[in-house]
């Protein structure tokens, strides 16, 4: 399949998960500039040198093609060597004007329902949704608080992937830690006069290294600042969800970015003038 060159404004990075294949994967996403949401899976981000590690929010220019093990039609597989990322991230001054403009032209659902019949009518697996509140942040325990023996092995398979990387950059591999919690959100949304509550399971890298941060500062009390950010700071914004499908389980969906622009101001009062 013919690879082309694309520029890509990044707008997901999901939490690594350990791979047979890729020793870790993230699931990124983001906007070509026409407008359409795409997928690059797997990559192994933290193993990628410094000079090509992109950041939330950043244009970056690389040579992709179309994935051939993943029938999503947003999937595609990017070649890392390529990758060009000297961009500065857009900026959020003026109410996040430019990063505003730069999602200006991808349709925002307001219902998931409305995604879900989206996936079923044209196999949409990407999608921007609004939701009308968040009810509340729902934190449980992890199956297990720590990685399977299975999935250590994973991790630390790295020599494997000769041709991918250099000895250097595997060497400098950290362990990833395991968030030993799951993290969902439960939210409504207005289809008219009707709400409709649903939940699903927030995978965005932010939030698995807001978790370690608040355990950093805060240790056994990590709970309150965490909940602080994403129960309270984030849902007081224009919250959106991006919203993405699970590989294995093409009818399944995950929160895999949060998007936060602050809400727009109100238009200015008008006023009236009484004549004497």
């Amino acid at each position: 399949m013919a690879s082309r060159k694309a520029r890509i404004l990044i707008l997901c990075k999901t939490y690594p998960s350990p791979s047979e294949k890729h020793v870790e994967t993230s699931c990124v996403a983001g906007v070509e500039e026409g407008g359409q949401l795409i997928r690059l899976f797997p990559v192994p981000f933290r193993l990628i040198g410094d000079n090509q590690q992109f950041r939330k929010w950043q244009w970056i220019n690389a040579r992709i093609e179309k994935a051939t093990n993943d029938r999503r039609p947003e999937s595609h597989k990017i070649f890392v060597d390529t990758i060009d990322c000297t961009e500065q991230p857009l900026p959020t001054h003026n109410g996040w004007a430019d990063r505003r403009a730069a999602i200006s032209n991808i349709p925002v659902f307001d219902d998931f329902a409305e995604l879900e019949r989206d996936r079923q009518a044209h196999n949409t697996t990407l999608g921007l949704l609004r939701p009308a509140s968040v009810i509340a942040l729902e934190i449980t325990p992890a199956d297990r608080p720590d990685w399977s023996e299975e999935e250590h092995q994973k991790l630390v398979q790295n020599e494997r992937q000769a041709g991918l990387f250099d000895a250097a950059d595997a060497r400098n591999l950290a362990k990833l830690r395991k968030v030993p919690f799951a993290f969902h959100y439960r939210y409504t949304c207005k289809d008219g006069d009707q709400a409709h509550e649903y939940r699903h399971k927030i995978a965005d890298w932010e939030a698995g290294a807001l978790y370690w941060n608040c355990v950093k500062s805060h240790g056994e009390n990590w709970e309150a600042p965490f909940r602080q950010k994403l129960e309270a700071a984030l849902p007081a914004a224009d919250l959106i969800f991006l919203m993405g499908t699970i590989h294995r389980f093409p009818d399944q969906w995950l929160i895999v970015s949060l998007l936060y622009p602050p809400k727009p101001a109100p238009p200015p009062a008008q006023q009236s003038f009484l004549l004497d």
